[in-house]
Parts: structure tokens; C-alpha cells; sequence
């Protein structure tokens, strides 16, 4: 039976004596909205769990200058023959409730994270290089490019209501294509590079988090599928997966991201407001090679 005055600590404060993280969560600004639920992460330091900025729409639409280099607007990935195939059927589903998420380093005059917002610039790119490094490995994708900002706009609806607008576009993605296997939510996350950054065999990656909500009642198989991948991409590339977090509906969080729609639906933050393009667009072809190995070898074992 614990102690009366560990209780009472408890009730007073949300500190519990058994788990340091609830005293952080007090102390770091934002902290207590999480579950404190960090799974199969690449270290303990607590300082990495996600951070999630909420601006207001219209300094999310503001018109901003944003850069690329030559190298990153045209970057394609390389030619590669997979002799297996999906054929006509897209099997991946790829869309960003938070399309508006772009990178400073490509934003010159901007310096401040909750401010690096482009309409053109930003975590769509991400998932335009992914789709097409899974379609050279065979798997067929299928890209949303919905501008759910505008979307909120059009709607008088505030930042805060994004996965409202999102859901409807996936569950009609859903309804339309009953090929779709796996459903991604690419973000980008708010926190530093020192946080997002991972160097492998001297070549820096933006690291990847995966985020399950478990906010409804069938949430074990999107975890069971994070969590898979996340060990896959240690074995290739340690460090880039920061680990599997979980989020319930707690603290204002969604604790849902339409990952009850369909089965093996993930949100995955690629990177933080400092990675590069080049950085992004790596970590985007090592997760294609992960999951290209991961995807045909669960279809092998299903045809069996």
C-alpha cells in the first residue's frame, strides 16, 4: 500500500513519487499534455518526446519567401527494378493533415518554429519523395495533396480542427479505394535539430517518430505495425526512428488522427523545424527501403 504522504503528493500536485516524468511534466512547458507513453525509443531522454505546435490559422496561411536549392527541387530518386509489384493497385495511402508544416533553414526570413508554415514549401515534399521511392520498389501509392489549411479557411475553422477536415478526405480515400493497406500522416515536428538530427556513416538524417493514437478502442494493430518498423529501421539505420509514442485523448490532444478509419494507419513526424530538404528526403527513401522489405514480406507469409 503506498504511503499517505506519497498519495497526498499525488492528488496536490499530478507528481507521482514512482515516475520522475510526472515532476518534468511541471516543469517542462507542454510536457503534461503527454501520456508520457515514449515505446522501443532510441534512448530514455524525455526531452524528445514531440512537441506539437498549435498557431493561429492566419499565421499559418500568411504568405511567406521559401528556398530550395536546385538540387532539392529536382532530386529524384534512384532507378531501381523490383521484380515484384502491386500493379494497378495503390496499397499505400500518404496524406498531411498539417500540410502547411515547412523547415526554416528554407525559409530565409523567418526564425521563429511556430512561425515556419509555407504553402508550397513544406512536409507535402516529403510525402511526394516517399511516394515515389515506394513506387520504385514496386509498392503502388496514392498521394492526397488536400490543402487542409485553405480547407480550414473556407470552413471558418480554427488550426485546432484539422484532423475534423483530414477525416473526411481519408474516409472518402478509404471508402474509394478498398486496395489501400497502410495510411500515413506525414508531420513535421516542432522541436530543434539537435532533437530531429541523426548522423549514420556520415550522412545526416531526419529522424522519424511514429505516433499512435489511442484514443479508440482498436488501436493494436497500428501499433503492432509501428512498433515492427520502428526495430526494422534500427537494424538499417540505427538512430533514425526516435521510438513509437503513444497519445490518448488526454490534455486536448486528438488521441484518434483518423487512425481508426483503417487498419496499420500511423502518423509518422519526419524531422523538425531545422532539417533540410536533403536531410528529409534521405530519412523518406531509407524508410521506403524499410518498408518495401517489410511490406513484401508480410505479403509473402499472407500468400502462404
Amino acid at each position: 500500500m503506498p504511503k499517505l504522504s506519497s498519495v497526498l503528493l499525488q492528488l496536490t500536485s499530478n507528481v507521482k513519487p514512482t515516475d520522475p516524468r510526472s515532476l518534468l511534466g511541471n516543469e517542462i512547458p507542454g510536457f503534461a499534455i503527454f501520456d508520457n507513453k515514449l515505446l522501443m525509443a532510441s534512448d530514455n531522454d524525455f526531452t524528445h518526446f514531440p512537441i506539437e505546435s498549435n498557431p493561429p490559422l492566419e499565421e499559418v496561411l500568411r504568405e511567406r519567401e521559401a528556398v530550395l536549392t536546385e538540387e532539392e527541387e529536382t532530386e529524384e530518386t534512384e532507378e531501381i527494378e523490383n521484380e515484384k509489384t502491386t500493379g494497378d493497385r495503390n496499397v499505400v495511402f500518404i496524406y498531411n493533415t498539417h500540410n502547411r508544416e515547412s523547415f526554416l533553414p528554407h525559409l530565409p526570413n523567418e526564425s521563429d518554429p511556430n512561425a515556419a508554415m509555407h504553402g508550397e514549401i513544406n512536409i507535402t515534399k516529403v510525402s511526394d519523395r516517399l511516394s515515389e521511392a515506394l513506387e520504385r520498389k514496386g509498392i503502388g501509392t496514392q498521394v492526397d495533396n488536400t490543402d487542409f489549411g485553405q480547407l480550414l479557411n473556407e470552413r471558418e475553422m480554427e488550426y485546432h480542427q484539422s484532423y475534423e477536415v483530414s477525416r473526411d478526405v481519408v474516409a472518402e480515400a478509404v471508402a474509394g479505394n478498398k486496395e489501400i493497406q497502410y495510411m500515413f500522416d506525414l508531420h513535421r515536428d516542432a522541436l530543434r535539430r539537435d532533437k530531429t538530427t541523426k548522423t549514420i556513416e556520415g550522412e545526416d538524417y531526419a529522424q522519424i517518430l511514429f505516433v499512435i493514437g489511442t484514443g479508440h478502442p482498436n488501436y493494436e494493430q497500428n501499433l503492432k505495425v509501428a512498433t515492427e518498423l520502428h526495430g526494422l529501421i534500427e537494424e538499417a539505420y540505427p538512430g533514425m526512428s526516435r521510438g513509437v509514442f503513444q497519445k490518448d485523448g488526454s490534455g486536448g490532444n486528438n488521441g484518434v488522427y483518423n487512425q481508426d478509419l483503417a487498419d496499420s494507419a500511423l502518423l509518422i513526424e519526419f524531422g523538425g523545424v531545422d532539417n533540410t530538404m536533403e536531410e528529409l528526403y534521405r530519412s523518406a527513401d531509407a524508410l521506403a527501403e524499410v518498408f518495401s522489405s517489410y511490406y513484401w514480406d508480410a505479403e509473402a507469409v499472407q500468400s502462404n
